[in-house]
């Protein structure tokens, strides 16, 4: 009986090269390449690491079944979308109950501007990157929504001049 075309088949196997992780080099090459590219189309992937196209299908697909692949973003210009201004925020919590750094996570991603939360070591808990309009509408943000909130005890920021994303050059 002919196999369904539309069956991804079974995941492909480890071979010789494969770290921990179960990714092996090809892996990690589709991985690097997406990540420089993430519309890069499946024939140039598959072209660029050697194997068959129906292969490099099931590879991606099984990337990201694994949760190896998340997701795949747009570089956004900020400028063009009128908010040419960014910047990092270090905020300290001022009490550290379970209850409070939860509700802190949960309101501060979904607020305006807002482009990443990262919880971090050291002096501060989280560092926020937002973008805004302009300065007034920066310091606008920062009054409303992080010194206004109860469980911020500080909130220190610092102007981005530049954003210079990288890529990788090497398999990750």
């Amino acid at each position: 009986m002919p196999k369904d075309r539309r069956s991804p088949g079974p995941a492909p196997r480890a071979v010789p090269g494969t770290t921990p992780g179960g990714l092996d080099e090809v892996d990690r090459e589709l991985v690097r390449l997406l990540t420089v590219d993430g519309r890069m189309p499946n024939n140039a992937l598959a072209e660029a690491t050697g194997i068959a196209p129906s292969t490099c299908l099931t590879r991606v697909r099984s990337l990201r079944e694994r949760g190896v692949i998340r997701g795949f973003h747009a570089d956004v210009d900020l400028g063009a979308l009128g908010q040419p201004l960014q910047a990092l925020i270090a905020i300290r919590i001022s009490t550290h109950s379970r209850d409070e750094i939860d509700r802190f996570r949960a309101k501060v991603p979904a607020l305006p501007g807002v482009l990443s939360l990262f919880h971090v070591s050291g002096a501060n808990d989280y560092l926020l990157h937002v973008s805004a309009a302009s300065p007034d509408a920066l310091r606008e943000f920062v009054l409303d929504h992080l010194t206004a909130d109860p469980a911020v005890a500080h909130a220190e920021t610092s102007l981005i001049f530049e954003h210079v994303r990288a890529t990788p050059a090497a398999p990750v």
